[in-house]
């Protein structure tokens, strides 16, 4: 079976450098971003603190998406879309993706992803299905609004984008759902160990 490259289709454009505090590029989601709300335990569904630099010049907004190129659905899914985020902006704190966006800049606003929620959505993969990786994705684009409504789908979002990516900042994590109780159980030691 083939992996499932989200830009395979896409034009290539240049890339510039994108971090988290969450995760670093390959590495495991923390419980932080795992899905309370669809029942992974020790999930909070926040969003993930993220720093980008280097966009090029031009850069007139960004947009941030997070895809599940992994789910078992036929077309991935989408866990997070930001739209027309000021091209000063380089930084969102964790937890910018709570409902209403209560991190985000001004001007910005969230899609609703594929649960049809406006906000974050953390990481859930269905049990036994194996490693899923997530794209963390900065688009800098060369246009201040993309010009999506806000009921928008965020693969509208990306089609928008087609012709006003200048670059973009990729970051991948990854998740795995093994069983309940083994999840339970590293969650368990991850908070007896202070980690998140």
């Amino acid at each position: 079976m083939a992996v499932n490259n989200p830009f395979a289709r896409l034009p290539e454009v240049a890339a510039f450098a994108l971090t988290s505090a969450a995760v670093q590029d390959g590495g495991a989601w923390p419980a932080g971003q795992l899905s309370g709300l669809f029942g992974i335990p020790g999930g909070q569904d926040l969003s993930p603190q993220l720093t980008w630099s280097g966009a090029p010049e031009g850069t007139r907004s960004y947009a941030v998406t997070v895809y599940d190129a992994d789910a078992p659905t036929g077309s991935g899914f989408w866990h997070w879309a930001v739209a027309d985020i000021p091209a000063t902006v380089t930084e969102l704190t964790e937890g910018a993706g709570d409902m209403g966006g209560p991190g985000l800049p001004p001007g910005a606003f969230q899609l609703p992803n594929d649960a049809r929620l406006a906000r974050f959505v953390g990481a859930a993969p269905p049990p036994g299905h194996g490693p899923h990786r997530y794209f963390v994705v900065v688009h800098a684009l060369d246009v201040e609004s993309i010009g999506v409504p806000p009921e928008a789908t965020p693969a509208a979002l990306g089609f928008a984008m087609l012709g006003h990516t200048l670059a973009r900042a990729v970051l991948v994590a990854t998740a795995e759902t093994t069983t309940t109780t083994e999840t339970e159980t590293e969650t368990s030691r991850q908070d007896e160990s202070g980690s998140a």
